[in-house]
This record gives C-alpha cells, sequence and structure tokens, in this order.
C-alpha cells in the first residue's frame, strides 16, 4: 500500500468528499490504529476534545488507548460542507465501557488535505450521551447500501 498518497485527492467534488469521507469511516471502523494513521501526514495535527496530537506515532498510540476503552465502537460519519482541500463532516459512534454503559457520541470534524490527499490537520468536537441498549443504532460497520445515507440528528 502506498503510504504517501491516499485518493481521492483535493481539490474535492461533491462526489470526491463523499469518498473521502465513507473511506474515513470505513478505515476507523476497523479499530486498527497503524491503518487509520497512515490517512494523515507523517506530521499531521490533531485536536481531539482536550487533547493535542503531533504526528503519526501520536495517532496510533491515542487511538490504541481510544480503542482499548471504547469497547465495540462502531461509527457513522456524514459529509457536512466541502472546499478544495477542506472537508467539514458531523458523526456519531457508539461504543460500551468496561462497566457496560453504552454511549453514543455526537461529533464534528473540520479535515484539511495536502496535495497527496494525506489529511494535514484534524480537529473534533465530541460529546458523550449515556444510552440504553435498546437506544442503539450503530451496529457495526455500515453496510454498502447504506453508504451516504444521513444519520438522524438524535
Amino acid at each position: 500500500m502506498d503510504t504517501t498518497r491516499r485518493p481521492p485527492f483535493p481539490p474535492f467534488t461533491e462526489e470526491t468528499a463523499r469518498a473521502k469521507v465513507q473511506a474515513a469511516e470505513d478505515a476507523w471502523n476497523t479499530r486498527d490504529p497503524e491503518r487509520v494513521a497512515l490517512a494523515y501526514t507523517p506530521d499531521s495535527v490533531w485536536r481531539n476534545r482536550d487533547r493535542f496530537l503531533r504526528g503519526r506515532d501520536e495517532i496510533v498510540r491515542f487511538l490504541t488507548a481510544k480503542w482499548e476503552r471504547e469497547r465495540d465502537y462502531a461509527l457513522r460519519k456524514e459529509l457536512w460542507a466541502f472546499t478544495d482541500d477542506r472537508i467539514a463532516v458531523r458523526f456519531q459512534y457508539e461504543w460500551h465501557d468496561d462497566a457496560g454503559q453504552w454511549w453514543r457520541s455526537y461529533g464534528n470534524e473540520l479535515w484539511e488535505f495536502d496535495g497527496d490527499g494525506l489529511m494535514r490537520r484534524r480537529e473534533a468536537s465530541i460529546n458523550d450521551v449515556a444510552i440504553t441498549d435498546s437506544e442503539r443504532r450503530v451496529r457495526g460497520p455500515r453496510p454498502p447500501e447504506e453508504h451516504g445515507a444521513p444519520i438522524p440528528l438524535r
């Protein structure tokens, strides 16, 4: 796998921005920190909630700890807006903690890409809401027939 280029490349169209969002959702749903980190520049800058990260090594460490804590994580992302080299998404993911409490995490991300399609900046704002098992709606990766479907607000 080429780790220096990640299509689709900017400048984005609506079609390529949607493809980029779906590729990100698919990768994050693998819960494989090494694979996910390859979508970012080696010196990528992140803000995730109250954490500030720089570079793939920090991203891998962060995601490893995240997915050890957030059990059975499953994510949905939706394109919100885009420009030539930037994409905004909203997302929801569900997970449970070690005590068995389920959570739905709501958030927005701002992404900026280099010319090779690697994300050089990611800013994420996220809020968590406790839910019951019966309130769950994200149960594993999105099946292909649901790609691009909007996610409900609540």
